[in-house]
């Protein structure tokens, strides 16, 4: 069960508008789950409306009825079924800071794989130079509609939902998500762990990691213990990744406990965080970095960094401590 940040993630909402568009069979499918989870959102501070395309016959009156007696404080907007229904939701206002689009399931790529947050740009490229990114036949043609909609400056956010219990809150309250996001806007952040939240947050990504064996464990005390030597990166003021400073000695600081939400992986927050890292540890004097992992995604992103993977003699006593985990290193100064 994902774990919800609601005071964290409902400041990013308070007054803010967001709307909900869904489809007929949809919104018949799972009209209980929507219901809740729009009065939820209603209930963080949220403006909310809901657009659906249900036909106007005397078999709907009575769920529209149900929608409007349920949800007195959002706005119920019936598109025609007879018009393209993603277009005339991105055309329902000029400006819209969130759109959230529930469909039978989230994007995915061609190898079936959930597609998380993307940017309009990888959309574009994946379409015109390589093929099509995204295997949901159904959507391809609204993507053009969301990426001139995001481009043109007119939407800060669109999401990408399967419709199901609780899909809308653990897409906007949980560091995983729930399905894929679009937007081009991201404020990215990089700062020492200032909060107990934020130190939830980190622990909530760091178990993530913990769970695929790929990094030691660090308990919620320990964090809060040595939250001085933790460093994260924000989005939009959401903490995504994080880093443990380990100091070695007088020229090298160790990369601990690097790890990124699963929600923000291959947007190259990872590259951030690190070259973030270094150029503050640079700043207070430190020349040479090193970090151990056997994490196939912190050796390529290293890899990329200019890292190499040596274990060198100064380091031996930390090697030593992790025998069977691959050192990476990268010495800035010029006696390297």
């Amino acid at each position: 069960m994902p774990k919800l940040y609601l005071k964290e993630y409902a400041r990013a909402l308070a007054g803010r508008e967001v709307f909900i568009a869904c489809r007929e069979g949809i919104l018949r499918d799972h009209f209980q789950d929507i219901i809740t989870d729009i009065k939820f959102l209603v209930r963080h501070g949220a403006r909310t409306a809901l657009l659906h395309n249900m036909p106007n016959r005397f078999a709907n009156q009575k769920l529209v009825a149900q929608l409007e007696r349920r949800l007195p404080a959002t706005g119920i907007v019936r598109i025609s079924p007879e018009i393209d229904f993603y277009e005339a939701v991105l055309d329902h206002r000029e400006s819209m800071f969130k759109v959230i689009f529930l469909e039978r399931r989230y994007l995915i790529d061609r190898q079936a794989n959930k597609i998380n947050a993307i940017t309009t740009a990888r959309v574009r490229e994946s379409m015109e130079d390589f093929g099509d990114l995204i295997a949901n036949v159904n959507f391809k043609g609204a993507m053009a509609c969301i990426c001139r909609k995001i481009e043109a400056g007119q939407c800060d956010r669109v999401h990408i939902l399967a419709a199901g219990k609780n899909s809308i809150k653990h897409e906007l309250f949980t560091v995983e998500g729930a399905g894929t996001l679009i937007a081009n806007n991201f404020q990215e952040d990089f700062r020492q762990v200032r909060t107990d939240e934020e130190v939830a947050l980190v622990h909530r990504i760091l178990e993530m990691y913990k769970r695929s064996g790929y990094l030691k464990p660090r308990t919620k005390t320990y964090l809060k213990k040595n939250r001085q030597r933790f460093y994260v990166t924000a989005i939009d003021g959401i903490v995504v990744g994080c880093v443990e400073q380990k100091i070695i000695d007088a020229q090298t600081v160790e990369l601990g406990a690097l790890a990124i939400s699963t929600r923000f992986r291959n947007q190259r927050v990872g590259v951030h965080t690190v070259k973030s890292f270094m150029a503050l540890m640079k700043s207070q004097g430190y020349t040479r970095f090193i970090s151990l992992t056997n994490n196939p995604r912190l050796e390529a992103l290293y890899t990329q960094l200019g890292f190499t993977r040596e274990s060198r003699p100064e380091y031996r006593q930390r090697q030593e401590q992790s025998p069977d985990v691959k050192m990476f290193c990268k010495i800035d100064d010029p006696m390297g």
